[in-house]
């Protein structure tokens, strides 16, 4: 019996080390609704350390971070405007309060960041506001 087991071994360690006899290989399976991630690599470099990381396709495609312009008043959160308190045309001084924003039941005070003159309100008192919509544009 050991030698019948011994030849069972060394046929199929034959047969492992032949080239496929088929003629036609298998076609690779492709699935397209898999999303496709790529990926490029980044090397951070500190105090010695080296760090790899990678980054996705997701993360090229996002929102770049821009310089905020001081004179496009932006809102910083989603709200309703409860009380406008300057006009177009009118001159407005660093500190001075601009308008009332009620976001998540609180209410926030928005002063001027610097002086100017109001040159566009594109808000009403009682709209609500998404993030980053323009409210105020000064000259």
């Amino acid at each position: 019996m050991a030698t019948k087991k011994t030849e069972t071994k060394k046929a199929s360690a034959s047969k492992k080390n032949e080239p496929a006899k088929s003629k036609k290989e298998a076609a690779p399976i492709v699935n397209d609704e898999t999303p496709k991630i790529r990926y490029n690599s980044l090397v951070l470099q500190e105090q010695g350390a080296k760090y790899k990381t990678l980054l996705t396709e997701k993360y090229k495609n996002r929102k770049r971070w821009e310089k905020p312009d001081l004179k496009k008043i932006k809102s910083l959160i989603p709200g309703t405007v409860i009380k406008v308190y300057v006009e177009e045309g009118q001159k407005v001084k660093e500190g001075d309060l601009m308008m009332v924003l009620e976001a998540m039941k609180m209410k926030n005070k928005i002063y001027f960041p610097m002086d100017g003159t109001v040159k566009k309100i594109y808000v009403k008192e009682e709209e609500k506001v998404p993030k980053d919509h323009l409210m105020i544009e000064l000259k």
